[in-house]
């Protein structure tokens, strides 16, 4: 296979779809076998992505090291509190030479650690240079239907973002290069519990300016945070900054949002948890950032109320004493 996709939700499977119509042979894993069973008899993955018709030069398996064999770049999109697991189970079988990309939007739960950094952990004959990651404005179900996109691959390495770009890019599909990963994969991890604190607003019936509001309170605390760990301030106002936190707290796609706007009518959490079987990052991000935060002592109140209100039984309205600060 030219490339090996480790992941089969719903963004994996849409990358692996854009990147097979690339013209690339595209291996596609996926932690489930019934998915992988469904996807190679219907040619569609019907749990995660229905009513997109796969490419056929997508081959699925649920066994990981029959994916990687080959493989001359392996795009990482397992949730990031599978992410470490899957990784370990993965390193016997990456070559030191094959760089990696990390599409996951997430800070891992309990060590607060991004993407990368938890690749690089489990895999040490690989070097740093040769991890990128892939973030930005980019609901899953519009780049398999192949509508405009625009998106940022992060590497220490500028040749690796711009490898990784003409692998990924198309006229629908535009990749920008950068070689800022901690503001790009912070970006993409914050912008998920901002979305929580957007929807709970529209579910409180609070209107568009306490939206906008929220919005303007993500970016500050995004900046605060990035600054901080060592992020250049410019990313935050580009795709991996304003133009994916727009697009999470817009109404439309966004499971973070959508969650938001429930636990904003007054629906548990574990209810609304319990009726879906995709990820939403938000929720353990949410934990992550709150103790990354207070690690560094970055005064973050938007995303200390979401915590708050998913971990702590704070009432939905809270949110409000965040706005402003």
């Amino acid at each position: 296979m030219e490339l090996a996709v480790i992941g089969a939700g719903t963004w994996g499977t849409a990358l692996a779809h854009h990147l097979a119509g690339r013209g690339h042979l595209v291996a596609l894993w996926a932690y489930e076998e019934v998915i992988a069973r469904q996807i190679r008899e219907l040619g569609e993955n019907q749990t995660y992505l229905p009513g997109i018709p796969l490419s056929p030069r997508i081959q699925v398996t649920h066994i990981l090291k029959e994916a990687l064999v080959g493989a001359r770049l392996i795009v990482l999109v397992a949730p990031s509190f599978a992410l470490r697991a899957v990784m370990v189970e993965a390193a016997p079988h990456v070559p030191p030479d094959v760089p990696l990309l990390s599409a996951t939007k997430g800070l891992e739960e309990e060590t607060q650690l991004r993407m990368t950094q938890v690749v690089q952990g489990c895999l040490p004959q690989t070097p740093r240079e040769g991890i990128a990651c892939l973030s930005g404005p980019s609901f899953a179900r519009e780049v398999a239907r192949g509508l405009p996109t625009a998106v940022c691959v992060a590497a220490p390495d500028a040749a690796l973002a711009a490898h990784v770009g003409e692998v990924f890019a198309s006229p629908a599909f535009r990749v920008h290069p950068s070689c800022d990963v901690v503001g790009v994969e912070l970006g993409g991890a914050v912008k998920n519990v901002v979305g929580v604190a957007a929807g709970i607003c529209e579910g409180l019936g609070l209107g568009f300016n306490a939206q906008a509001a929220v919005i303007t309170q993500g970016l500050a605390e995004m900046v605060r945070l990035g600054e901080q760990l060592g992020a250049d301030r410019a990313t935050f106002w580009g795709l991996a900054g304003l133009g994916d936190l727009v697009l999470t707290c817009m109404p439309g796609l966004s499971r973070n949002r959508t969650l938001g706007v429930e636990l904003g009518r007054g629906r548990p959490l574990a209810e609304l948890l319990g009726q879906t079987t995709s990820v939403i990052e938000g929720v353990r991000t949410a934990r992550a950032v709150y103790r990354l935060a207070a690690r560094h002592g970055v005064p973050m109140p938007l995303c200390l109320q979401v915590y708050r209100v998913l971990y702590e039984g704070v009432s939905p309205p809270e949110i409000l004493t965040a706005l402003g600060r």
